[in-house]
């Protein structure tokens, strides 16, 4: 990955004009010093909640009228009252009547009026205090909105981004989901800033990718980048379903009744055979990064295995390339809000953006490091840069060891090879578990144990030339760290996080809408040996990424991996290890045959990011003892069992 670039001046000098005279009509029209932290100055029990209804331009559901989506607006008061306007916070989400959102599931509820009384998370009690609007937008399919769900496509966009259009004085809206009052957003700048777990922020990247303006930033936390992935990895699937399933869970009732073209599209456009589509196309954001003018401020847990680390670093190297603004946070989490993971943290950081991104106060955030990383449970390390300046790609080459499937991992290049068979009963933690063990589901490659500390940061891949005995074979490779560690329990129902029963508050309350959560803390286990990176593929797609073939048995193939993005030390007394295998259980499903591939190691290769290099690697292994320590079983995390995931919030 390249190295990112430090935050920059970067607003022109219109948009500085605009930031200083928002600054001044949130202030007394006296002189003192520019703000650096908007106050919780006005009444959130005496808010402006109402709603209107978006007319996005579009027929999804082919009633022969424009398709209109519910956005539930909670606003202070007396900014309108002194005539002066507020920015937007906006989470556009299919979970706000379905599902809910957050740890504790939260649902909207209305008024006799139809007003929102709860507005899910704390956005709007803690922002609207301080002087911004909380928008919280309905898909189209879902709730009280028209149209149909079509998983990430222009109708799920356009929900979004018609909102936004709308709020700058380009769209319309109306005061009732059928009637003809327009409704007019006065209230507002225009300015506003996207946020959103899973789904919710998989939309703030897919409206970011249109350049729509207005967009002032965009907090994607959890979030998918391109929806093949997924889906699949190079042809291999990772789930048992497709988009229609997960349309069909989202979908309102009245949209169930009125959207069966849509699903059957969605059925016809996604084949189970993992080749690469139109619809997988459509809904490429990764593609479209040239056209994002938001800034971004990404969060990921870097154990996500429902939306995986694959989303991550495409997404932020095409961010980086096209001279996006840019900030992350990684987490040892799974699937996890960082409300959840670092709550104090998390609230005051996320302020601070707003306030600098939104309201153009400066208040530093932009000179602070831009990577924040969870290197042990709780324990936070900052880098100026991220991936940092420094990081170089090593190639690592696999060799024979003493025993069969049993070798080792360094610089030089060797001939060789080693032979497995698919095992779709086994996953990644029991391949390493018995890493030093010669078992016939596994090839398994080790370093000595390290003389210094070892940094991954970045994304990695594997090349394997591989020959199958059947015409089908999907492929996995791993990154193990092998040592002693204590980590976040990421297979836990929780996915590193234990739920409590005490709450916290952040923000006003009222007596349908409070802000006290409940408290967590770190669910934490000791490990053995943790996977930091993962990838997939099906052999077949050895010739294109687009279309997979069936194998000729006998035939030797060579197809590289992706693995996902990680920044990961393995220490000083720790060895790395390289594993490829057959289907890793719950992670992907397995071919429709069961094959023994047999490995070309001079063919095969890892190429890892360190930071510091080649030399790095070569240091921290130099004088090493590479032969293989007693082959005991090494406890891991256990991968949840696979069921239908969902990119949402609540587990």
């Amino acid at each position: 990955m390249p190295t990112s670039m430090r935050f920059t001046t970067w607003r022109s000098l219109a948009s500085v004009a605009v930031a200083a005279l928002t600054a001044a009509l949130l202030t007394p029209a006296v002189a003192h010093p520019a703000p650096r932290e908007s106050r919780p100055v006005y009444s959130y029990d005496n808010a402006v909640r109402e709603a209107v209804w978006v007319d996005t331009g579009l027929d999804g559901d082919g009633d022969g009228r424009s398709d209109r989506v519910a956005a539930d607006i909670v606003r202070p008061r007396e900014p309108a009252q002194q005539g002066r306007k507020v920015p937007v916070i906006m989470d556009a989400s299919p979970y706000y009547s379905c599902c809910g959102r957050g740890n504790e599931s939260q649902l909207k509820t209305y008024d006799a009026q139809g007003n929102v009384v709860q507005a899910p998370l704390f956005y709007d009690n803690y922002f609207v205090p301080r002087g911004y609007a909380f928008v919280g937008v309905d898909l189209a399919g879902t709730n009280r909105s028209d149209g149909c769900v079509d998983v990430g496509g222009r109708s799920d966009i356009q929900s979004a981004k018609a909102v936004i259009d709308w709020l700058n004085g380009r769209g319309k809206a109306y005061t009732t989901r059928t009637g003809s009052t327009r409704a007019e957003a006065t209230w507002t700048n225009g300015r506003t800033g996207m946020i959103g777990k899973s789904w919710d922020g998989t939309i703030a990247n897919g409206v970011a990718a249109t350049g729509v303006k207005g967009l002032k930033t965009i907090v994607p936390i959890s979030a998918i980048s391109t929806w093949y992935d997924y889906y699949f990895s190079k042809g291999a699937p990772l789930y048992d379903s497709g988009p229609d399933w997960l349309s069909d869970y989202v979908d309102s009732p009245d949209a169930r009744a009125r959207c069966a073209a849509v699903q059957q599209k969605l059925v016809d456009g996604a084949p189970r055979t993992g080749d690469l589509t139109p619809l997988w196309a459509e809904r490429d954001y990764v593609k479209a990064a040239s056209k994002v003018k938001a800034s971004v401020f990404l969060i990921h847990g870097m154990q996500d295995l429902n939306v995986r680390m694959q989303h991550v670093g495409p997404w932020w190297d095409a961010l980086a390339k096209n001279g996006v603004e840019r900030k992350i946070w990684l987490s040892q989490t799974g699937h996890v809000d960082p409300f959840d993971f670092r709550r104090a943290a998390w609230v005051d950081t996320l302020h601070r953006w707003f306030d600098h991104e939104l309201l153009g106060y400066d208040n530093g955030i932009d000179r602070e490091p831009m990577a924040d990383i969870e290197r042990h449970p709780d324990q936070w390390v900052t880098s100026k840069a991220w991936p940092p300046r420094g990081t170089g790609t090593t190639t690592l080459r696999p060799a024979e060891g003493g025993q069969e499937g049993v070798g080792t991992l360094g610089l030089r290049k060797d001939t060789g090879t080693e032979t497995f068979t698919d095992d779709p009963q086994l996953s990644e933690t029991d391949w390493a578990a018995r890493i030093d063990s010669p078992t016939p589901d596994k090839a398994g490659f080790t370093t000595g144990p390290l003389t210094r500390d070892l940094r991954l940061s970045g994304s990695s891949k594997v090349t394997v030339t591989a020959t199958p005995t059947t015409s089908t074979a999907h492929l996995s490779a791993v990154l193990v760290d092998l040592g002693p560690d204590t980590v976040r329990d990421y297979g836990a129902a929780g996915e590193g996080i234990t739920t409590l029963t005490d709450r916290t508050c952040w923000g006003a309350s009222t007596a349908g809408d409070s802000a006290c959560f409940k408290e967590t803390r770190a669910k934490t286990t000791a490990v053995d040996q943790t996977v930091v990176s993962r990838g997939w593929a099906d052999l077949g797609n050895h010739a294109s990424d687009a279309k997979g073939r069936p194998l000729t048995p006998g035939r030797a193939y060579t197809i590289t991996l992706d693995l996902g993005a990680t920044d990961h030390v393995v220490p000083a007394g720790h060895r790395l290890a390289l594993i490829i295998a057959g289907t890793d259980k719950d992670l992907i499903d397995p071919p429709s045959t069961r094959p023994t591939l047999t490995l070309d190691l001079s063919r095969t290769a890892a190429r890892v990011p360190f930071v510091g290099g080649t030399a790095a690697f070569a240091h921290a292994t130099a004088g090493s003892a590479s032969a293989a320590p007693e082959a005991t079983t090494l406890d891991g995390v256990t991968v949840p069992r696979a069921t239908h995931r969902v990119p949402e919030g609540s587990r």
